[in-house]
Formats: structure tokens, C-alpha cells, sequence
């Protein structure tokens, strides 16, 4: 996020890309980018209170198209967004076939993938851990303001 050559980069590409995508924190590579600036967008849950910090505007979703940028939360959202993308570039059928052969049918052994869901010991558990991640973050972000 803080390295000059990457962001210039991705903004590079992003003036003729059809779609500028993400998943989980790479959101913000292109919210440094500019890219996210007025648009809906999503992320890693334990990072969305950021994204106003990059000006998006955080969509609960696992998924979130907003014109040619599309962005997915955690990194097990990435199977649903790649899944998408592909709808979006050769159809459902396409999706639907490659979804089944990849035996993509999802039944987590416990309710715990999202702080919605997730009982509160195991919330205990981890949000501590995101805590200093944020804080990185954030300041990775104040960084960008400067420059």
C-alpha cells in the first residue's frame, strides 16, 4: 500500500482495465490507488471500518460490484468473486460448470465465519488479534495523505 511503484502501477492499468479487482485488504492497494474514491466497496471484515479511510463506502457483501471495480471480503470470498467474474466474462453456464467442477458446495462445520454469526468466545479469541493489523493499517493510510 505504501510502495509508490505499485500504486502507480495499478492506477496505470486501471485506466484500460475492464474490471479492477480484489479480495480481502487488497482493497485498499486500490483505494491508494484513487480507485475506490465515491465507490462501494468491501473487505476483510476486520478492516471494513477502514475503508472510508481510502473513500469507499463499505458495502456488507461478500461481494460488491460498483462499475468496473469489483471487490470481495475475506480470502475465502475469493472462490464466490472469482466465480462471479467469470459469469460476468463468459456467462452463468460457464460459472455453474467450472462451480461444479471444482465440487464448490460449501457447508462450513460450524456458524463462525463472520463476527455476525460467530459465538462470542470465539470472538474473544480473535479480535485482539486484528486490533494491531488495524493500527497498521491505519497508519499505512495516514502515510498515503502525505505523500
Amino acid at each position: 500500500m505504501g510502495d509508490l511503484e505499485t500504486i502507480e502501477f495499478v492506477q496505470r492499468q486501471a485506466r484500460a482495465a475492464k474490471y479492477v479487482t480484489s479480495v480481502c485488504t487488497g482493497a485498499f492497494i486500490l483505494g491508494a490507488a484513487g480507485l475506490l474514491k465515491g465507490r462501494r466497496a468491501t473487505t476483510h471484515w476486520a478492516f471494513t471500518e477502514l475503508l472510508p479511510l481510502v473513500g469507499a463506502t463499505h458495502e456488507k457483501a461478500r461481494i460488491v460490484k460498483d462499475g468496473k471495480c469489483i471487490t470481495a471480503g475475506g480470502v475465502t470470498s475469493g472462490i464466490d468473486f472469482g466465480l462471479c467474474v467469470v459469469a460476468e466474462i463468459a456467462g452463468e453456464v460457464t460459472a455453474q460448470a467450472i462451480q461444479l467442477g471444482l465440487e464448490y458446495n460449501p457447508e462450513p462445520p460450524f456458524a463462525a465465519g463472520h463476527p455476525d454469526c460467530a459465538p462470542d468466545v470465539a470472538k474473544a479469541t480473535v479480535f485482539p488479534r486484528y486490533e494491531k493489523a488495524r493500527s497498521a493499517f491505519r497508519d499505512g493510510i495516514a502515510r498515503l495523505s502525505t505523500v
